[in-house]
């Protein structure tokens, strides 16, 4: 899959390079102050988009910018997802997208159902500085490596999501709805070493804490 890494300008402590499992070919995109992780991870961004309310440092020589206006419908991460899936980017890491104020992560939470609405099929993930956050729509499946009695939640984003499916854990489910009006999924925990969850139909949001 190709990957676009967006670097984020959300809550970026305790987030290390390793995390990131970066590929040769990932293509790095940097959304204002996302530009100081980066930086301070020493990854070199192929892009810069922002409109620079929250970095006011210098910028890297010979990495295209697009400066955006400070009033706009879309924020800076939002027009970073809407470049990356027009380049055709099958996959996307959201960088430090949790944290700081709770209406920028429900945004962010819901860039991830954009992603889900406008581009099926493509895989999206929030690395944040205490946890990672995944998405989960019709027909997904994915597995969650942890060791065991490890805390994960999967929560339900759409009105309904059907065919929730999850096993390998302490309170498995077989095929049941779940709906955005009740956290039945919160604190669920790893059986074994590997938790499994598939959706049939709707948006799920996965979400494994991070130890720091």
């Amino acid at each position: 899959m190709s990957r676009c890494v967006i670097f984020t300008a959300g809550e970026q402590h305790g987030i290390e390079k390793r995390d990131l499992a970066l590929r040769q070919d990932d293509f790095i995109l940097c959304c204002d102050a996302g530009l100081r992780l980066a930086q301070q991870l020493n990854i070199r961004p192929h892009l810069i988009i922002g409109d620079f309310d929250s970095y006011t440092g210098s910028l890297p020589e010979g990495v295209p910018v697009q400066r955006l206006k400070r009033d706009k419908d879309d924020t800076d991460s939002m027009m970073a997802t809407k470049y990356a899936l027009a380049q055709g980017y099958d996959s996307l890491l959201y960088v430090a997208a949790t944290g700081g104020r709770l209406d920028h992560l429900l945004g962010n939470l819901q860039m991830l159902a954009y992603v889900a609405q406008n581009a099926p099929g493509t895989a999206a993930e929030i690395l944040g500085a205490t946890e990672r956050v995944w998405l989960l729509d019709d027909g997904g499946e994915m597995e969650i490596h942890a060791p065991r009695d490890s805390t994960f939640s999967v929560l339900c984003h759409s009105d309904s999501a059907q065919g929730v499916h999850i096993s390998g854990a302490r309170f498995p489910l077989d095929g049941v709805e779940l709906t955005n009006r009740f956290p039945l999924g919160v604190s669920n925990r790893i059986a074994g070493h590997c938790a499994k969850i598939s959706v049939e139909r709707g948006i799920l949001f996965v979400i494994l804490p991070r130890e720091v």
